[in-house]
């Protein structure tokens, strides 16, 4: 079993500075600011690329280092760097200098360190044989070829990570997280009288690669990839129109995730930048639509046990019965705005700012079946996988592509159909759900979020929705 206290003093270890030295640093650089933090990060990273029978590139990385962070009302400065040594510390400690202090009211973080999220497997990664990782890849790419012939092409990637962290208040609060993160992504082409199409499925969390080595494990995502490969080798142009759409569960809410998650985020809606802004309390949602940001569920990719600044994770109600609750915040953002953090602080490393991000955001289910949104449908689009897409967070407008769907007619799911986009407006489209499946499941562990160059990892999830109206691109003459 994984002992994480072992980790309570491993920046005191590392730069021969003790936690003493630490915390009164902190409290003395700090003293004339509001808020902020000693932020100390420890990462271990390495990714595996598997192509066409043999290891294309490999990548090993160590890289640590601090952020110090003053907050002074609207403003924050940070001065970083990746060398934990007194020095740079106290260089750091002139550096942000401010030339007002508006006091603003900062709660303070509950102690937090009493639960992980995480498995108490082993989560490092240089404890993992190196060639028992390139064996895995092999495997998948024999496991693929040797039984399906019409297989063209395989990619196997691995990618693991281990995270230390140790946040220092000035209030003398001292927050620790050790944190795994590993990920597994395969991806095939397939070719059929000339015709190829590609198909993708991975997996990951935060836990050790102990469950990625899983024969049952890889399986199951190798035989997804090739299925989607199969789906897509059958499809036929997609339509174009205003017509309904079925999203199908899981990955999907990736869809809510950028069309209505980031203008859920505190700093757009004190900025007034979000469609949201001023909407808490209002139908912003069709009857039954329930969202919430939860960074507690154990292992999940987008889980923490403490933000990047300290403060508990915790599951927030964003959306209830389609009236909007609250937005998720981080410290800084929630005393402007006179509330609490919600523990939705992140930051991508030392070098960056925390600002507010989601964790894991997903719907709940409803009372209908997937079954029954599909037989109500005369003309649609049922959308079980989506690719890449963009998203205006201050109009809410979003465009996404389907990697994998289907058309709908008279009630039944038909054939297979390629280059659908789904184009709309968050807000709007949150008032178009006509029907939520009993289904709710959360994404497969993949999910990469970007806010402002700043990329973390994410939980996405949500039933199978009706949509009952929507603006399809389509590729058919």
């Amino acid at each position: 079993m994984f002992n994480k206290d072992k980790f309570s003093n491993y920046f005191a270890k590392k730069s021969q500075l003790d936690e003493e030295f630490f915390t009164n640093f902190t409290n003395k650089s700090l003293s004339k600011f509001a808020d902020g933090e000693l932020f100390l990060e420890y990462v271990e990273s390495e990714k595996f690329v598997f192509d066409d029978g043999k290891l294309k590139s490999s990548s090993y990385n160590i890289s640590s280092g601090f952020g110090l962070r003053g907050i002074d009302g609207e403003l924050s400065y940070l001065a970083h760097s990746s060398d934990i040594s007194k020095d740079e510390l106290e260089t750091a400690a002139k550096a942000i200098t401010t030339s007002s202090n508006d006091n603003i009211s900062i709660s303070k973080p509950a102690p937090s360190n009493i639960i992980s999220l995480y498995s108490d497997e082993n989560p490092l990664i240089k404890d993992f044989d190196y060639q028992a990782k390139i064996s895995l890849m092999q495997q998948i790419d024999n496991y693929l070829r040797s039984k399906h012939n019409d297989i063209k092409q395989v990619s196997v990637g691995i990618i693991g990570e281990f995270q230390v962290i140790t946040v220092f208040r000035k209030d003398g609060e001292k927050f620790l997280d050790v944190r795994p993160l590993v990920r597994l992504n395969i991806s095939v082409i397939a070719e059929s009288n000339g015709r190829k199409e590609a198909g993708s499925s991975g997996s990951g969390g935060r836990h050790s690669y102990t469950r990625l080595f899983e024969e049952s494990h890889w399986h199951k995502q190798a035989d997804e990839a090739y299925r989607i490969a199969k789906v897509n080798l059958s499809s036929k142009p997609a339509p174009a129109g205003e017509m309904p759409v079925v999203l199908g569960s899981g990955w999907p809410g990736v869809l809510l995730h950028e069309a209505i998650g980031h203008g859920l985020e505190g700093d757009f809606n004190r900025k007034e930048t979000s469609a949201f802004t001023g909407m808490i309390g209002k139908q912003v949602a069709s009857k039954g639509v329930t969202v919430v940001d939860d960074g507690t569920l154990p292992e999940r990719r987008g889980s923490l046990s403490i933000d990047d600044e300290g403060t508990k994770t915790s599951r927030t109600v964003l959306i209830e019965d389609g009236i909007l609750m609250g937005y998720m915040q981080d410290r800084q953002n929630a005393a402007l705005m006179n509330t609490h953090s919600t523990g939705n602080g992140r930051r991508e490393s030392y070098a960056c700012k925390p600002m507010p991000r989601m964790t894991n955001t997903y719907m709940l289910s409803g009372n209908a079946t997937q079954e029954e949104l599909i037989k109500s449908v005369k003309r649609g689009v049922f959308a079980v996988n989506f690719g890449g897409g963009q998203v205006d967070i201050t109009s809410g407008k979003f465009v996404f592509s389907a990697s994998e769907a289907y058309m709908i007619e008279d009630g039944k799911v038909t054939h297979p159909i390629k280059g659908a986009s789904l184009i709309g407006n968050g807000p709007d489209c949150l008032t178009k759900i006509t029907g939520i499946a009993n289904d709710m499941e959360l994404d497969h562990g993949v999910g990469t979020c970007g806010k402002n160059g700043q990329s973390v990892p994410v939980g996405v999830g949500q039933p199978s929705l009706l949509i009952s109206s929507m603006t399809v691109g389509g590729t058919e003459i």
